[in-house]
């Protein structure tokens, strides 16, 4: 038969791009990659207006019933250097109690770290998980986070992980007068009594190995603290609390949803006449305890250090313990 052109097969045949078929004949490739810088530079400033950066909800430090805002991409670390003076000699340890509120953990540990590193507070933030099966005991948690923090700090920071600082400044630094109850009663959303030391309290080692820690008879929620004044009182130390800052209840703002973390009231009859009492024998001298493992972590760019902590219960002093 009649011979045929050679022809490349169709799957070979290079393609015009539609776009560029629209374009004129001498168009540059210049422009084009202008615009797609454009594009990116509006798809990043859009994300950065979209997503809660470093900084907490708005609407102030009120308690909030909602999780945390979807955070921007972490910024890179800000990390004091060894031979920075500015940042000071102290170093403190930031005790986080906890038990299963992974979504406030992920809010809280970039936004202290970058909140302390603003203040150049040089700083180690522990988070002290509590992994058996007893009830939770935020005294005997710090008790343990206090031996385990290390010989490199020398003031500690009792910290929820559902209360963040707003104002910058709250002064973190080291509390050399005695006892400083950052989130005192004038200032926190919640709790107003003037004999309130939770929430966020600083004291050097040495204050609290003066009160020989915390009381670890306390299982479930509250009364630790109040006992935990006590205690100061008793070492004759003198709490402070800030002064001159003027944003009230909204100095803070509290991450906890009642409706979906329920806190654990349970009160048996020996407690309810236990949690008055001082214990004048326990604390530092005799919490037991085991590290299950120790994690050097990092969450949006911010280090944190998690101990699985098993604590152990006498049933015969604490029967309140469990949840029998």
């Amino acid at each position: 038969g009649p011979s045929r052109p050679l022809t490349a097969p169709p799957a070979l045949c290079p393609r015009s791009p539609p776009l560029l078929g629209l374009l004129p004949g001498r168009f540059s490739v210049f422009p084009l990659f202008f615009l797609a810088l454009l594009l990116g530079f509006a798809s990043l400033l859009w994300l950065q207006l979209s997503c809660s950066g470093e900084g907490p909800l708005p609407g102030g430090g009120q308690s909030r019933e909602v999780p945390p805002r979807q955070p921007c991409p972490p910024q890179a670390p800000l990390l004091p250097a060894e031979d920075e003076p500015s940042w000071g000699p102290h170093r403190l340890a930031l005790l986080v109690p906890f038990r299963e509120r992974f979504e406030e953990l992920l809010a809280f540990v970039p936004y202290m770290h970058r909140f302390l590193s603003k203040k150049r507070i040089r700083h180690h933030i522990f988070i002290l998980n509590q992994v058996d099966h007893f009830r939770f005991n935020r005294a005997s948690l710090i008790n343990v986070g206090f031996l385990e923090s290390g010989n490199d700090t020398d003031y500690i920071a009792m910290h929820d992980v559902d209360l963040l600082p707003l104002n910058e400044q709250l002064d973190y630094g080291f509390p050399e007068a005695g006892p400083f109850h950052v989130a005192s009663p004038e200032l926190h959303p919640l709790y107003h009594y003037k004999t309130y030391v939770g929430g966020i309290l600083l004291l050097t080692k040495q204050h609290y190995e003066m009160c020989n820690g915390m009381s670890n008879r306390f299982w479930g929620w509250g009364r630790e603290d109040d006992e935990f004044y006590r205690r100061i009182k008793g070492a004759g130390l003198q709490v402070r609390r800030p002064s001159g800052i003027t944003t009230g209840y909204e100095t803070f703002q509290h991450l906890h949803d009642p409706a979906w973390r329920k806190r654990d009231q349970k009160r048996i009859a020996a407690q309810k006449q236990e949690q008055f009492k001082v214990d004048r024998e326990g604390g530092l001298n005799n919490v037991r305890y085991r590290i299950e493992s120790r994690t050097a972590l990092s969450v949006a760019g911010a280090p944190c250090t998690v101990l699985n902590i098993l604590l152990d219960c006498d049933a015969s002093e604490t029967p309140w313990c469990t949840f029998g």
